[in-house]
């Protein structure tokens, strides 16, 4: 019997307009599938800007954990609300094709206002805040929060605004054409406006597979270049970030454009570049190393608010962002140390070429261990092996097309035993490796060659004696830990594996409802705020 798959989404119009989209794509290619609503935090909580909420991914994290749980297949998102970071466990299965990244002011009377210097314009968004203080710095914006059509009631009930800025695409997709409306053509949309992502678990591969003819190639270059500046902008809902990226069909380039403003506007740090495309791979970190380079850290860190009395004092055993920090209140210091650090070796042009042609590479840390040494044109390896669905893309976006991937070494290694004809393999590992996928192979005749290609090094530190509580990421940060500090500390782990670990020294382990940074500081938030 064939998979029905269960669609997650808000119970916004907009949101079952756009998850019955994807239904009806699903469908037509022959699959069954069916709508659960969920409700999400940023749809109950509308008495607040979503900045001042204090959490990434306000509308995603419902439906992330509902699909952790078993109880959804995939999620349909505005692909703007989606954090740059999914959790683990949850992949993008697919984006669809993109549609009006525009804002648009939807007036209450006519433009008069536009040259008057008390106007009045309402939006919940501090992107679209900080752009209207740059272009009109003497006007006023109150906040506006609900969905489309509880904003344009809003909008029609004021006595005071002068008009209030909306997505076009959330607008022409419910069929909504206000009377008066003026596009903005100058305001640099939010990262992925006007996208919609799917959503999936990593180990669905049925689903996977689905969604996967479901993408739009061209969308998913342009919102994956939007996001990656975004990412390394440090940004998400605390910091005004526009970022729009399009293809150039007669010059078949990618056209960028990036921008970060201060909270009220008055500063202002914009970026534009063009680029080959198939050669734009490098270009969001162009853009974003030219906006940090020109006081944009500076800027972010300038907004954020003043520093209280520290009640509570806890350490992170992996560096994180300003801004992740930024997540606690200040009341929780936080001071943080890579407990758990790569070296890459240099692989020598020798062991290279005697590589064999058949190449396995189980993580990205490989990856990044060859590309070190070895430029792209450098390297001809015939058939590349890997695990996880990340690392096949790492490969195949810098390296070459991956012959085979599989969930886990050990499959990996039966793949490669049993359904090939595959008698000898070269392997780029660390020198702390499990042994599963070498011993199968050899088990079964394989003649393994281990290039050790990096090296993972434990760098613990020695923290404070008032130090509260301590966050864990795996198992080797613990080991790390304990080489020089004592367990009379919470221990803030950021999944079950690591937290079984924790509690074999530790008497109180606190573990993230989902395996990602985000969720780790809000659990140290809800311990100690």
């Amino acid at each position: 019997m064939q998979k029905v798959i269960r669609i997650g989404t808000r119970e916004s119009e907009l949101a079952l307009w756009q998850a019955n989209k994807v239904r009806k794509e699903l469908t037509d290619l022959g699959y069954e599938a069916v709508l659960v609503p969920i409700k999400s935090l940023g749809d109950i909580v509308l008495d607040k800007p979503l900045y001042e909420l204090g959490i990434t991914g306000v509308f995603t994290k419902s439906l992330d954990i509902a699909m952790l749980n078993g109880d959804i297949d995939i999620a349909v998102h505005s692909m703007k609300d989606v954090p740059t970071a999914l959790p683990e466990g949850i992949v993008q299965a697919a984006v669809l094709k993109r549609g009006n990244y525009n804002d648009v002011l939807v007036l209450k009377d006519n433009e008069e206002f536009f040259g008057q210097p008390n106007g009045i314009i309402a939006t919940g968004s501090l992107r679209r805040k900080a752009m209207w203080l740059n272009r009109y710095p003497t006007h006023k914006i109150e906040d506006l929060r609900g969905n489309v059509n509880t904003r344009l009631q809003k909008l029609e009930d004021s006595e005071t605004w002068n008009g209030a800025i909306f997505a076009a695409a959330g607008l022409e997709r419910l069929g909504i054409r206000p009377e008066e409306t003026v596009d903005l053509s100058w305001m640099i949309s939010a990262p992925a406006q006007g996208a919609i992502m799917i959503a999936a678990l990593e180990k669905d591969t049925y689903v996977l597979d689905a969604c996967e003819q479901l993408n739009h190639h061209e969308t998913k270059v342009c919102v994956g270049v939007e996001r990656e500046f975004l990412r390394l902008l440090e940004g998400g809902c605390t910091a005004p970030i526009g970022a729009l990226a399009y293809v150039n069909s007669k010059t078949e380039e990618v056209n960028f454009k990036g921008v970060l403003l201060s909270k009220d506007g008055t500063r202002k740090i914009k970026v534009e570049k063009a680029i080959r495309l198939g050669s734009h791979h490098n270009l969001a970190k162009d853009c974003a190393d030219y906006i940090l380079n020109r006081g944009g850290k500076d800027l972010m860190l300038a907004d954020l608010e003043g520093v209280s009395i520290v009640k509570t004092k806890v350490y992170s055993t992996k560096k994180l962002s300003k801004l992740q920090k930024k997540e606690l209140p200040s009341s929780i210091g936080i001071e943080d140390s890579d407990f758990i650090k790569i070296r890459f070796n240099r692989i020598s042009p020798k062991v290279m070429k005697q590589a064999h042609e058949n190449v396995i590479i189980t993580s990205q840390n490989g990856v990044e261990a060859i590309l070190n040494s070895f430029t792209k044109d450098e390297i001809n390896f015939k058939n590349i092996f890997c695990v996880g669905r990340r690392t096949k893309k790492l490969i195949e976006n810098r390296i070459g097309k991956v012959t085979k991937v599989a969930k886990n070494a050990q499959k990996l290694a039966e793949y490669i035993s049993k359904e090939t004809d595959i008698k000898k393999v070269s392997y780029f590992c660390s020198d702390v490796r499990l042994d599963v996928l070498p011993s199968i192979l050899k088990e079964n005749g394989v003649l393994v060659n281990e290039v050790e290609a990096y090296k993972t090094m434990l760098s613990p530190e020695n923290i404070a004696a008032d130090v509260k509580g301590v966050l864990f990421y795996s198992p080797s940060g613990i080991k790390s830990y304990l080489e020089q500090n004592t367990t009379d500390k919470t221990a803030f782990c950021i999944g079950e594996t690591t937290a079984i670990e924790a509690r074999k020294h530790f008497e109180n382990v606190e573990v993230a409802y989902l395996p990602s940074a985000d969720s780790l500081l809000d659990l140290v938030k809800k311990r100690y705020a």
